[in-house]
């Protein structure tokens, strides 16, 4: 009852829960065990033990979680403690309790969908994949606009493929060797990020790396190409979940321009970057994003700020999407209007909102469960681009 007021997901989940109850009263009490959809039944039980450790003594909402599944097993009933607080589960199983985490919407983050595979084919099939634009594909089950490294056996040939799930065949690459707003790529996950970025048919891009690899960068370029020079988009939205220090931007002193630009310290680095003027030159990267910003092809907002907003012709960019949980990305994307596009970046082992993991959070459950989907591209970035010192840094801390 106390977070029902909270306007992130918590209190969203509190609301959603209490209207479930009130629902489910209409099928019997809920001091009885009232029967539910699937089979399972349903009881709100009030009854705590006594027989806590003192240890677990203070007058807390958890001690009183486990009081309460104590009763029940010394009642009889055999029980399982689902949770997904760590700290928890471990103190209901120093009572003796099986416990379990919560599983709905994790994926197995070894397993997640790379958007990108080798595969090893004659020399050939790459002489015939060049000098015909395309190639059956070599490996089953492939994923719409899944990648293809093709390697000849016994030669040093290769080539670069996308797999086209309408004709059934891979396809060389169109946009791979451009170089949006001047930025070229560095190495093969990047060929790969600009080839989903500038196709106009891939409507949601999603690009999940370490830290300086480049996602972020490319994404920012491709949205300047596109939306200044090629005016394929009206607008640039960029958006970032305020997780720091909580998830209310009232927290910081100012105005909520002035708010974001603490948070967006990142996104600013990177446009400084790529709108920085020669030296001598009287405007600077600053005053051009400033301009960008009032006329109103370049709009920075914390996530928070999207919820009952219609998004047509712009293309949106969502950095740190790992911190979102899987509710919040499908608010996003529903966002969407005609001839939108969304470009979601994140690295999945940079979690910072405690309600989630790598394996839970919205980022990961989105590349899950749009890899079938033809309007959908993915690329898992595995080199930083940064520094030697940056690079370091991912692998050994």
């Amino acid at each position: 009852d106390t977070f029902k007021r909270s306007n992130d997901e918590r209190g969203r989940s509190a609301r959603l829960v209490a209207r479930k109850l009130d629902e489910l009263r209409q099928n019997g009490k809920l001091s009885n065990w009232v029967p539910l959809e699937h089979g399972g039944k349903l009881k709100v039980e009030i009854q705590v033990s006594d027989g806590l450790p003192k240890a677990f003594s203070a007058h807390t909402k958890d001690n009183e979680i486990l009081s309460c599944a104590q009763y029940l097993k010394k009642q009889g009933e055999n029980v399982v403690f689902i949770s997904k607080d760590i700290n928890l589960r471990i103190k209901a199983e120093s009572l003796g309790l099986e416990t379990q985490d919560y599983e709905k919407e994790k994926v197995d983050i070894d397993e997640l969908y790379k958007g990108w595979r080798e595969a090893s084919v004659s020399s050939e099939a790459i002489d015939a994949f060049y000098k015909d634009k395309r190639l059956d594909a070599p490996v089953p089950d492939l994923a719409p606009n899944e990648f293809v490294i093709l390697k000849a056996e016994g030669t040093s040939k290769s080539a670069l493929a996308r797999y086209d799930a309408r004709s059934l065949s891979l396809v060389p690459l169109i946009k791979a060797e451009s170089a949006p707003w001047g930025i070229k790529p560095l190495n093969m996950e990047q060929r790969f990020a600009i080839e989903l970025l500038l196709n106009k048919d891939i409507q949601l891009v999603t690009l999940v790396g370490l830290a300086g690899s480049g996602k972020t960068m490319i994404a920012l370029a491709s949205a300047l190409q596109q939306t200044l020079e090629e005016k394929i988009y009206r607008r640039i939205l960029i958006a970032r979940p305020v997780i720091a220090v909580g998830h209310d931007i009232g927290f910081l002193p100012g105005t909520k321009e002035e708010k974001l630009t603490n948070w967006m310290g990142a996104i600013y680095d990177n446009l400084s970057y790529l709108l920085e003027k020669p030296k001598g030159a009287l405007e600077t990267a600053d005053m051009d994003i400033q301009m960008l910003i009032e006329e109103g092809v370049l709009e920075i907002e914390a996530v928070t700020f999207l919820r009952g907003r219609t998004l047509p012709n712009i293309l949106i960019i969502i950095d740190d999407a790992q911190n979102l949980t899987p509710h919040e990305i499908k608010t996003i994307i529903s966002r969407a209007g005609q001839g939108a596009k969304i470009i979601l970046t994140g690295d999945p082992h940079q979690v910072d909102n405690y309600y989630l993991d790598a394996a839970s959070n919205g980022l990961t459950n989105l590349v899950e469960r749009f890899k079938g989907q033809s309007l959908f591209g993915h690329v898992t970035f595995t080199k930083s681009e940064r520094s030697a010192l940056a690079a370091l840094a991912s692998d050994l801390l």
